[in-house]
């Protein structure tokens, strides 16, 4: 149920469904400014120092979202984007970038590395609380989609595999099918295949 504005008075809580976010920053205020401005009664925030944290905490126990600062000791927040998108398990979490760099190569390099959205500090904490809502809402949207193609390519293929056992003339119907499945599942793949 979302909140309504009008009903709440002055104030009302933007992350009003469950959430657990993870804020990665060096910066030990800025942590606790997250874990104050963004924990509600249903959305969680959990805070780590460093990249190598990051992706412990990630393996540990998955969040819905992270929020990543860029520029930070040990790991920064390139290569911990680089180490999520090679893994499969993590390779949709929704990643929003939150740095003080707003060049135009720090931009192209986050969105590059896998970023899902680029905000700038000093943050408005209000403006990131709805971002936070958009972000999972098309990923968990977006994830919906993607089980709904693949339940259907696997009915398609056995349907697919019980016609051919009839008629052995509809193979070439059936690879058709199979490569306009594996498309839908794998733009990237299709996109290599209409390349070379």
């Amino acid at each position: 149920m979302s909140a309504n504005p009008d009903d709440a008075g002055s104030f009302f809580y933007v992350l009003d469904e469950t959430m657990r976010i993870l804020f990665v920053d060096d910066d030990p205020i800025l942590r606790e400014f997250a874990q104050v401005n963004l924990a509600t009664e249903h959305a969680s925030v959990e805070a780590v120092g460093d990249g190598e944290a990051a992706l412990a905490a990630i393996r540990a126990e998955p969040p819905d979202i992270v929020l990543l600062d860029l520029e930070m000791p040990t790991l920064d927040g390139f290569g911990v984007l680089a180490a999520l998108r090679a893994d499969p398990a993590h390779r949709d979490l929704p990643v929003i970038v939150v740095t003080g760099r707003e060049d135009v190569a720090a931009v192209d390099r986050a969105y590059a590395a896998g970023a899902t959205a680029f905000v700038v500090k000093p943050l408005n904490w209000r403006l990131l609380s709805h971002q936070l809502r958009y972000v999972r809402r098309n990923a968990m949207s977006e994830r919906r989609t993607t089980e709904t193609l693949m339940r259907l390519a696997a009915e398609g293929a056995q349907f697919v595999s019980r016609a051919l056992a009839r008629d052995p003339t509809l193979r070439a119907d059936a690879v058709a099918f199979a490569k306009a499945a594996d498309a839908a599942l794998n733009p990237a793949s299709d996109d290599a295949a209409k390349a070379a």
